[in-house]
């Protein structure tokens, strides 16, 4: 597949010390892409910043929202606004510089060889999460494996949110009525996907904690989002319900 359009999506809330430098790094490292970037009205004046950064680099634009409605929100208004213009491809990113911008090159090219779903893993040969204390790479790799034995999900990181979509087969898994948020967004996203037979390619990515301001993610989030698991799980491999539910059909 030929790639001729493709939609950054980056949700901000509190990112005036990163995101010059990461939509700088952004178009530097994938000159074509258009970004998004969609503010949840921070108070730092990260929209502001974002606007004037994209004055300069061009094909950057600011989706500014009334006030902080979460990430998996973020995304869903995000795609939303790319659907209406039509782009070939979308890609989650942070803000924050965890996600090495280098990386997208691969993401797009896992797209165009032929993957509906391409995501961007610390658990694959390549992949590495330098710095992480040992209490949290147990947490997240138990975490995934979790995932892949309750959901039957083919993905060393169902939890990263580093990926591509084709924007065909994403239209498809009615990503308007994903309420999970956090780490159960991305998760509950890739079960939708690999629901609908979608072709699923990890590629190495290495993860680093951001250097500025504040992580969002919480203890709260990861259980949170363990729990949907579990009550996925049970619903549709258990009391088999649910399924066409999960990708967006009438049950």
């Amino acid at each position: 597949m030929s790639v001729n359009s493709v939609l950054i999506v980056v949700p901000t809330y509190q990112e005036a010390a990163n995101i010059e430098n990461v939509l700088e790094q952004i178009r530097e490292a994938y000159p074509p892409a258009t970004v998004l970037v969609v503010d949840d009205n921070s108070p730092d004046g990260t929209a502001n910043i974002a606007e004037k950064v994209g004055e300069k680099l061009g094909r950057v634009d600011v989706l500014r929202r009334p006030g902080k409605a979460g990430l998996g929100s973020a995304y869903r208004a995000g795609f939303a606004w790319g659907f209406d213009r039509d782009f070939d491809v979308f890609i989650e990113m942070d803000a924050d510089l965890s996600h090495d911008p280098k990386a997208l090159a691969s993401l797009v090219q896992g797209i165009e060889e032929g993957a509906d779903l391409v995501v961007g893993s610390r658990y694959v040969p390549g992949g590495a999460i330098p710095g992480w204390p040992a209490h949290r790479v147990l947490l997240s790799r138990y975490g995934n494996k979790y995932a892949r034995l309750v959901l039957g999900l083919k993905l060393n990181d169902a939890t990263s949110g580093y990926r591509a979509f084709r924007a065909t087969k994403l239209a498809n898994i009615d990503f308007h009525n994903v309420r999970a948020d956090g780490y159960g967004f991305q998760i509950e996203m890739a079960y939708r996907m690999s629901r609908l037979g979608s072709v699923i390619r990890e590629v190495p990515i290495t993860f680093v904690d951001r250097t500025e301001g504040e992580s969002k993610m919480s203890s709260r989030i990861i259980f949170e989002a363990l729990a949907l698991v579990t009550g996925w799980g049970f619903r549709d491999r258990i009391l088999k319900r649910g399924w066409k539910k999960a990708v967006g059909g009438k049950s």
